[in-house]
């Protein structure tokens, strides 16, 4: 890939794990003095890296009440906001980008700190619905305005390109289709003709550390404090046309688009089935996140009536085994998170991140497209990454090449983006990038030992997935 011209400064809020993983690839691949670079960040950890690469590492906490003062002298008309923090709104950020003409990115919307698990709010309030219908709302203000591509890292995200590709990949093998759609309508029509019903975020990361996880200690590939936030939001899910069984804790929205539902338990609470085609079925994580919404909604056919078609979309997330025995004392404590926070990197032993979508439903039964990672390829490709984290950083490092190669979009999603030109640049870090048929179904080995109420009509139901 080619170095892209930029010209204007960088601003990075929040340099966790992402922050500190995707300077390199700025540098090595956005034509950009790193004295035009300012780290603005809630705490010392990265200051080493920063001090590094040259560029400037202020730490100064952003909250409701300073953001503008502290934001407001390191940004003008042409320059870049990218927002990588937690607990920092991301509305906030982004209409601070759009009244100085910056550019904007981030990789999911995030509130104000406590917003994820804010008692006074319910369920609905506190969902990612919620928070992706408040950064929407800014559309209309900022039509034509600088680019701010939300919510654009490997999920939600990277993703969002791997659906495209899927869907095309699966169009030229069952022969329904050999153009490549040119708009969303398009897109959504070639999903709804090929009979998509469900589309997971199937994901399974088998990285191991030589430490193991001490009692009382969250151990976790990529940001602790991200994960349980949203893992303490209520699951959510993209709610297909094609479901016939309401969940008993399910419950719809009374605003927006109407995309997606959710249900009166944590995410990290609520386990799917799934597949892979390494691991084979697992049970996942129905953890809250963005894409399960954008990619229903991009999806939807609708006519004069109401919606006629619609695919049922979710995450279905088996994180590293030690962020799972993480998140059963996290659990086993009433959702009060453990007093001492481990980020895996340097101690990783082995293991790879296998993260895709599985697509159902169609002629071909399932596939599964997406990146196979190892711990040592991403070594190998990028410093101050893991296999997990540089599936994100990469993909931030797309959205950042598209803002800037189209700076007036406005507020856009990442299903809006060219599929194409972000895989371009993600793809020479992703690993193997593969795609698999399977005929494995939800209903597949159920029922062996004890009796379930399933619908054998209906493989693909949410009610079949078997929520535990």
């Amino acid at each position: 890939m080619k170095h892209t011209r930029f010209s204007g400064n960088l601003v990075i809020v929040g340099f966790g794990s992402i922050g500190q993983g995707v300077l390199p690839l700025i540098l090595r691949h956005i034509d950009l003095d790193p004295a035009r670079v300012a780290v603005v960040t809630a705490e010392d950890r990265g200051r080493e890296v920063a001090e590094r690469y040259g560029v400037r590492f202020i730490v100064e906490p952003l909250t409701r009440d300073n953001y503008r003062h502290v934001l407001l002298p390191l940004l003008n008309d042409g320059d870049f906001l990218l927002n990588l923090s937690v607990d920092v709104s991301s509305v906030a950020l982004i209409e601070v980008a759009q009244e100085r003409g910056a550019l904007y990115l981030d990789t999911c919307i995030e509130p104000w700190a406590g917003g994820y698990t804010d008692p006074s709010l319910t369920p609905s309030q506190r969902s990612n619905y919620a928070l992706r219908e408040s950064a929407l709302a800014l559309r209309a203000r900022y039509t034509g305005g600088p680019t701010a591509v939300l919510t654009h890292g490997a999920n939600p995200g990277l993703v969002s390109h791997f659906v495209k590709e899927a869907l095309l990949h699966i169009a030229r093998d069952t022969g329904a289709q050999s153009n490549m759609p040119s708009s969303r309508a398009g897109w959504a029509e070639l999903a709804r003709r090929l009979e998509v019903k469900v589309i997971h975020i199937a994901e399974r990361d088998t990285q191991v550390a030589a430490m193991p996880k001490r009692v009382g200690e969250f151990v976790n590939t990529w940001s602790i404090d991200g994960f349980v936030g949203e893992g303490c939001q209520p699951a959510e899910l993209g709610w297909g046309t094609h479901e016939r069984h309401f969940p008993e804790d399910g419950r719809a929205h009374d605003f927006g688009g109407g995309a997606a539902i959710y249900l009166q338990r944590p995410g990290a609470g609520t386990r799917v089935r799934t597949w892979t085609p390494l691991e084979g079925p697992f049970h996942g994580f129905l953890v809250t996140h963005n894409e399960s919404i954008s990619i229903a909604d991009y999806y939807t056919v609708a006519n004069g009536h109401g919606t006629e078609y619609r695919p049922t979309v979710h995450y279905a997330y088996h994180p590293c085994d030690d962020a799972v025995l993480s998140l059963h004392e996290l659990a086993g404590k009433s959702w009060q998170m453990q007093s001492e926070k481990r980020l895996m990197m340097d101690e990783i032993a082995s293991g790879i991140d296998e993260l895709g979508v599985l697509l159902m439903g169609h002629a071909r039964g399932a596939y599964w497209y997406g990146s196979r990672l190892s711990i040592e390829q991403a070594r190998e490709l990028v410093p101050y990454n893991n296999a997990t984290s540089l599936q994100v950083t990469v993909a931030v490092l797309a959205g950042m090449v598209w803002a800037i190669e189209n700076p007036r979009a406005g507020l856009v999603e990442p299903d809006e983006l060219d599929h194409v030109r972000c895989l371009q640049i993600c793809n020479p870090y992703l690993g193997d990038v593969v795609g698999v048929y399977s005929d494995w179904t939800p209903l597949a080995g159920r029922g062996l030992l004890f009796p379930e109420n399933v619908d054998p009509a209906c493989p693909w139901q949410f009610k079949n997935f078997r929520v535990l």
